[in-house]
């Protein structure tokens, strides 16, 4: 609570520690900027937390153990650039209050509980950030205690342990820096260089629903992650619309249908992911992005085809496949009109000379009728033996 004493606290970094418990509520910090308390033992809910009526540019709460639902109060933070709340235990459906920060340009919700259907009003986010929203030159520096440190000769660190120094005297230095992860890796995007970043991560939820057209709206976005979900319907063809996107990923959902060929106008994507899903049909042409995507990015729908799957459209054997040319190299080429010829002329070889044989050797001819007869005669008893087992037989008898 003695934090609520501190008037002109702007910059808070405990991140990384052992904190336990819940945020103390205070109304005095209406000078806070930049939060960082990622990565500790923290609990509870947020409906009532220290950084209410304060011009919050980045609040990262991600890695603890936070419960219920992402509180209103987010929405009445009008410069809220930066919002992190990854790996918790939210829940409930996505905060439509959360569409009126138009200041919001990169939004983590990733590995909690969050359910219900993507809300219509993100497509209303342009996902710029401010300018000035992050220190200028790259670091938050406190000048406005050069004088008191060169008449007292007092060090002063900050809670990261960082001391940097200037004119000869120490003063506090701290950059902005916020961790996200996009294109499947784990990023520090630092200072101003945030000012490049716009992204929305809500994958490992429990969301429902189609991906609507609108999302083809934020046109400022460079990633999107909605993997790991419950959403069905077909990717919309919308989504050729995000020319700064570098990184989508779709996978691990119900979406079905065709993945729409118009994708391929998307040329800044690095990174892109449908696997596991019940998309089928055709791949969109190798051209531009997608000529360096692989198996991998479609992998898990079965009903997918062309290249780069093994699995040909046209029905016909697949690229990597054995195929008949290889095959007839191997064991030879077989031609079935010669095979039927070449059938009949041995026959007819076999036939013709058995009867050469039994024309010529008169032993082995009445042998041969002697077989016959006996076989005939046996045959004729076993029918008639036969018949006179059935109840007409008798009757006509």
């Amino acid at each position: 609570m003695q934090l609520c004493k501190l008037i002109n606290l702007e910059f808070l970094d405990l991140s990384s520690n052992h904190l336990s418990g819940t945020i103390p509520s205070c109304s005095n910090l209406q000078r806070m900027r930049h939060v960082h308390l990622a990565n500790n033992r923290l609990s509870g809910t947020l409906s009532n937390v220290i950084f209410k009526s304060s011009p919050l540019v980045t609040l990262d709460l991600s890695g603890n153990s936070f419960t219920g639902r992402i509180p209103n109060w987010i929405s009445t933070l009008p410069t809220l650039s930066v919002l992190l709340l990854k790996e918790n235990q939210f829940d409930g459906e996505f905060p439509l209050q959360l569409c009126k920060l138009q200041s919001l340009s990169i939004l983590d919700f990733s590995h909690n509980k969050l359910s219900g259907h993507l809300p219509s009003c993100l497509s209303n986010l342009t996902l710029k950030p401010s300018e000035k929203s992050y220190v200028d030159s790259g670091g938050y520096q406190f000048d406005f205690f050069d004088d008191v440190m060169v008449d007292m000769g007092l060090t002063i660190y900050n809670l990261t342990g960082l001391v940097s120094v200037y004119r000869g005297y120490p003063f506090t230095y701290h950059e902005e820096d916020v961790l996200f992860s996009t294109k499947g890796a784990t990023y520090t995007y630092k200072g101003n260089i945030l000012d490049l970043l716009s992204a929305i991560d809500l994958s490992c939820n429990q969301l429902t629903g189609i991906i609507l057209p609108g999302f083809g709206n934020l046109s400022e976005i460079r990633g999107l992650n909605l993997s790991h979900n419950n959403l069905t319907g077909p990717i919309a063809s919308t989504f050729s619309e995000l020319k700064q996107i570098e990184s989508l990923d779709l996978s691990y959902n119900n979406l079905s249908g065709r993945i729409p060929s118009e994708l391929t106008e998307m040329t800044a994507l690095e990174v892109f992911s449908v696997a596991h899903n019940n998309l089928s049909g055709p791949l969109p042409d190798r051209k531009n992005q997608f000529g360096t995507f692989d198996e991998s990015n479609y992998e898990g729908n079965p009903l997918l085809c062309g290249p780069p799957l093994s699995k040909s459209c046209n029905g016909g054997d697949s690229p990597t496949a054995p195929n008949a040319t290889s095959s007839e190299e191997e064991h030879g080429h077989i031609d079935m009109v010669d095979f039927y010829i070449s059938f009949a002329t041995s026959y007819a070889i076999i036939f013709l000379t058995t009867i050469l044989v039994l024309y010529i050797n008169p032993y082995w001819r009445r042998a041969c009728f002697y077989f016959i007869e006996d076989r005939s005669i046996v045959c004729y008893f076993f029918i008639v033996d036969s018949l006179r087992q059935l109840p007409c037989f008798r009757r006509n008898i």
